[in-house]
């Protein structure tokens, strides 16, 4: 082979290998021009907004927040895995609140409508009243009074209390005032031979003997 053939070879060699380098610098270029216009609209763009916050942005703060966040690295991490396990409850409870949050807008909405809201707002402006008018150490006593009476309730709550209670509130509708005189020593000796008039002596006997125990707790106070 002849030392020309040989360079001949070598020169298409080297053409072979430089073609593609040449095609990709024009394919750079050509990237180039498209994006050199897209760059500049997006740094004039971002010019135009640092502008805005020029008067409040300070570099010593985002130096401060960059050395505040280094410093709380633990805590940005449990932050964020805290977000994680949140996310995860969110995605879990999901199907729940979907079903559960409307049957509880249809229950607040039945208690509005009910007035149940209203009494609760009355009952609040009744308490801001008893509040302003008297002083803490009455109020005291009232709570205290209260107490006592929520037990007086729950003794005149049972049973055997609840039916005298009701017997003694039908006694006035069997019962006709209008018609009643006065009655005498003698007259009153004459009712007792009524059977019902002894029967009401005695109930009228044991109430008075239950009555005497009030006497009786009142002395030893």
């Amino acid at each position: 082979m002849s030392l020309e053939t040989e360079l001949i070879q070598r020169m298409d060699r080297l053409e072979s290998q430089i073609t593609p380098l040449v095609e990709s610098g024009k394919a750079l270029g050509e990237l180039r021009e498209e994006l050199e216009p897209r760059l500049n609209e997006a740094v004039q763009a971002l010019i135009v907004e640092l502008a805005d916050v020029e008067a409040d942005f300070q570099f010593e703060d985002l130096v401060y927040l960059a050395k505040n966040a280094m410093r709380n690295v633990k805590n940005l991490n449990f932050t964020l895995d805290q977000l994680k396990n949140l996310i995860d409850f969110i995605v879990i409870a999901e199907p729940i609140l979907k079903t559960s949050i409307p049957q509880a807008i249809y229950y607040f909405d039945e208690l509005e409508r009910k007035g149940v809201f209203q009494i609760l707002s009355m009952g609040l402006r009744v308490l801001e009243k008893i509040g302003s008018t008297f002083p803490t150490e009455q109020l005291q006593q009232i709570g205290d009074g209260l107490v006592r009476l929520v037990g007086v309730l729950h003794k005149l709550t049972a049973p055997e209390t609840l039916d005298l209670l009701e017997k003694a509130a039908d006694v006035p509708a069997h019962t006709n005032v209008e018609d009643a005189k006065p009655v005498g020593l003698f007259g009153l000796m004459g009712a007792l031979s009524d059977p019902k008039m002894k029967a009401g002596m005695g109930v009228v006997l044991e109430l008075t003997r239950g009555l005497a125990g009030l006497q009786t707790k009142q002395s030893t106070q």
